[in-house]
């Protein structure tokens, strides 16, 4: 990134100072991160440093945490044709950020830091306008494209290699506290403005289309959409290719 981000100030010499301040003043992506975080998330009432404070010492403590990073980073510029580069990613891309922040905020909800974990999960609502529960799982290589009004339940349980699109819901059924919302398992396209409600376990390599509202569990490697007709399996990960538009004549029955 150091060197995308030196050929980005030739080009543009009066982004010097924020490039700078946000990637090349820095000797490793942990504290780059958390100070760009600590800065996007911060206001008058909560300082910077002390959310860079909480962000450093969960990255520099967490390996897990960091390799996770490094593949959703590559996950956004290998599917988003709209990705110029990882700086453009990490600089600008607000699904990635709120991803990241949102993994920060995860692990100090495992370590029962709850209010610090709730803090960080309404920093991200309010600046990015994604709400992810901090006791959400998320996996690896995962694309919250565009990510505005993505909204994901305390229970819900993401895999890797994901790709989820603008206004999607992960939400509850109702009051009960239990396990309550979905598991989406690796390699799922879920498609802008889908809504998948309750325990449902959406399977490896399925397509939930843009608009969709999905009630039960959604078997692997077949495209879910609002209209029931016969289900088509699919041969490709749909997540990888972003492909939305193959199978449109031919709807699954596994959603209401």
């Amino acid at each position: 990134m150091k060197e995308e981000a030196s050929i980005d100030v030739q080009q543009e010499p009066i982004l010097f100072g924020y490039y700078f301040s946000s990637i090349l003043s820095h000797n490793s992506l942990e504290s780059a991160l958390a100070k760009h975080l600590s800065i996007k998330l911060s206001n008058s009432i909560i300082p910077m440093n002390t959310l860079f404070d909480l962000f450093v010492g969960v990255f520099m403590e967490d390996d897990e945490i960091i390799g996770a990073v490094k593949d959703d980073l590559k996950a956004v510029k290998e599917r988003d044709p709209a990705c110029m580069s990882y700086v453009h990613c990490f600089l600008n891309f607000k699904g990635f950020l709120a991803c990241q922040a949102h993994r920060a905020a995860h692990k100090l909800w495992l370590q029962d830091r709850k209010a610090s974990a709730v803090l960080i999960q309404n920093r991200i609502s309010e600046v990015f306008a994604v709400d992810i529960h901090p006791g959400a799982k998320i996996g690896r290589g995962v694309l919250l494209d565009h990510a505005t009004g993505i909204v994901i339940g305390e229970t819900a349980v993401i895999g890797n290699n994901v790709s989820i699109l603008h206004n999607v819901t992960l939400g509850g059924t109702g009051k009960d506290a239990g396990d309550r919302h979905p598991k989406i398992g690796d390699g799922v396209l879920i498609g802008a403005g889908s809504n998948v409600s309750g325990n449902a376990r959406i399977g490896e390599g399925a397509k939930i289309g843009a608009g969709s509202l999905v009630l039960k569990d959604v078997p692997p490697r077949t495209t879910a959409v609002g209209n029931p007709a016969n289900p088509p399996r699919l041969h490709h990960i749909p997540s990888l290719s972003m492909d939305h538009t193959s199978h449109i004549v031919e709807w699954s029955d596994y959603v209401i």
